[in-house]
């Protein structure tokens, strides 16, 4: 018997465990061969086998040859799986990097356990418990296992303030963490309002209309909305989001599959945007939630999408949670967008390496750099709903408006810099030796003074490269010049995160965020973004 047929058999104990899945009785002669070999095995073969293995083997080794997104999650891989779009897990409350083997506290989150006892931004966590995690290249998976726990338990660190040499000890008890799906939300000027979601999580609706309701007292009239490496997340969200832009019984996109039949998913109440100028950023790291959002919006002439062609990814994944705490998420469907587009990118069966390597595919094509090099044949022409546009399926969302990944500013010398980690511990080293006096200076009101006054100097920049030396990263000196201003940038940003808050971070990056520029000048020019919502 070979390997590849032995990697299939236990998928019979699967089915006879799940009646929800396997629900009749099936006298298929494929299911009982199953069912016979591994029995067999687990009763006949040479040597010791492991059941609970075979079974994983099998459920694996079936998954593999459907699609890529179909999957099997032992119970630590799940529940770490769907921590963050629950919106909350049990732990201590920070948010953390680790560099050079230590793990430096970035923020520490108000009204969480470890802001009641008074760890602070910038502390060093050198021991939790009993265990050494500085200097000993602990992995940062080991590092959130020590740190999270079930909530009323206590955890003891000790860390290190300000280098002095002598630790502070403080003892934390763990409670729930919320984590939050939207990174920032602030007026880009008088009347645009900018949010920007990282995931559609359960909180993200509430969030998101926390966040309009903020920035409409603020007097915004039109919004940029940005999902640039937005990953997806839950149907629901992304339905409710598209809920508050969109008209009643306008639909938002509906799914299909062989067993499933069609579903559709339309506006309901009313929303709270669903007038006002609307511009949506993607990129090629856009995908699923944020492609059915994007399509909709777009198939509806609501907003002008700015960026570069979305992930691909429309394959609806049903969760299958096992006895053990363990997962399967088999696509059981796939999304259509208002228009009848599909959204998944071609794929074939067994063949997830080149899937993978679709979006450096892409990178090699010149897709990313001009959208001369995009092509779409006839089949995948369709009109949009309002203003009859033409727009492509086939895979994606494609913009409105083509912004082409800037490449001028990235160079190899950069690349190995961040890497290494090196931009984030030049700005926590400034923090070290600087934090009071950047809090004496740029208290939490005062924000746009540090935006418009603080500069990264000189010598900052020379302890970077010394940094990179020691790292084993040589000198550039005409590549460090190509992305000067941009690692400068970077670490004004990094400094900003740890000072005020996320929001901030970005307001200092997006400097350079040429989607948002690009969207900015199309939302404030009338004649502009009606003709892009009507050619």
């Amino acid at each position: 018997m070979n390997m590849k047929r032995f990697v299939v058999i236990g998928l019979c104990l699967f089915f006879i465990l799940h009646p929800v899945i396997w629900s009749q009785k099936n006298s298929d002669s494929g299911s009982r061969k199953l069912q016979i070999a591994f029995n067999a095995i687990s009763k006949l073969y040479v040597d010791e086998t492991n059941d609970s293995i075979m079974v994983e083997d099998a459920i694996n080794g079936i998954l593999n040859n459907l699609d890529p997104h179909s999957q099997y999650m032992d119970a630590e891989a799940a529940k770490e799986r769907m921590e963050p779009l629950n919106g909350n897990f049990d732990g201590i409350g920070i948010q953390y990097n680790m560099l050079t083997d230590t793990l430096y506290v970035i923020q520490v989150i108000p009204g969480g356990p470890s802001e009641k006892v008074g760890l602070m931004p910038g502390d060093k966590i050198i021991m939790v418990d009993d265990s050494l995690i500085a200097g000993v290249k602990i992995k940062t998976s080991t590092v959130m296992k020590l740190l999270r726990g079930p909530k009323g338990t206590v955890v003891r660190v000790k860390v290190m303030r300000n280098n002095k040499p002598d630790l502070i000890e403080f003892k934390i008890t763990r409670d729930k963490i919320p984590v939050y799906s939207l990174d920032a939300a602030y007026m880009l000027d008088e009347k645009t309002g900018y949010i920007k979601l990282n995931r559609f999580a359960a909180s993200s609706p509430e969030e998101f209309k926390n966040a309009m309701g903020k920035l409409k007292k603020e007097g915004m009239k039109q919004l940029i909305l940005d999902l640039q490496g937005n990953g997806g997340g839950y149907l629901n969200s992304a339905e409710d989001l598209a809920d508050q832009f969109l008209d009643k019984n306008q639909l938002i996109v509906y799914t299909q599959g062989r067993k499933t039949g069609r579903r559709d998913y339309t506006a309901g109440r009313k929303g709270i945007f669903e007038k006002g100028k609307m511009v949506v950023l993607v990129d090629e790291a856009s995908a699923s939630a944020s492609e059915i959002l994007t399509g909709a919006l777009q198939d509806w002439d609501r907003a002008v999408v700015v960026g570069r062609r979305t992930f691909g990814k429309g394959l609806v994944q049903m969760p299958l949670p096992m006895p053990d705490g363990s997962m399967i998420t088999l696509t059981v469907s796939r999304y259509y967008t208002p228009t009848g587009r599909c959204i998944q990118k071609p794929y074939q069966k067994g063949n997830a390496e080149e899937y993978e390597h679709d979006l450096i595919d892409r990178y090699n094509r010149g897709e990313l750099l001009s959208a001369d090099s995009i092509h779409f044949p006839d089949s995948l022409k369709y009109s949009t709903l309002v203003s009859g546009r033409t727009v492509y399926g086939g895979g994606g969302i494609m913009p409105d408006v083509f912004i082409p990944l800037d490449t001028t500013r990235l160079t190899d010398y950069h690349r190995e810099l961040l890497a290494a980690g090196c931009i984030n511990r030049v700005a926590m080293n400034y923090l070290d030796r600087n934090r009071e006096k950047l809090t004496s200076l740029y208290d939490k009101k005062h924000f746009s003074k540090y935006k418009s006054e603080f500069y990264v100097e000189d010598d900052t920049m020379d302890e970077l490269v010394e940094l990179g030396k020691n790292d084993s990263i040589p000198f550039n000196e005409e590549e460090f010049r190509r992305s000067e201003q941009l690692m400068r940038l970077q670490i004004k940003a990094l400094i900003a995160r740890d000072l005020f808050d996320m929001s901030e971070y970005y307001q200092v990056i997006n400097d350079i965020n040429d989607s948002l520029i690009e969207a900015l000048s199309i939302i404030n020019d009338e004649k502009r973004y009606q003709s892009i919502l009507k050619n």
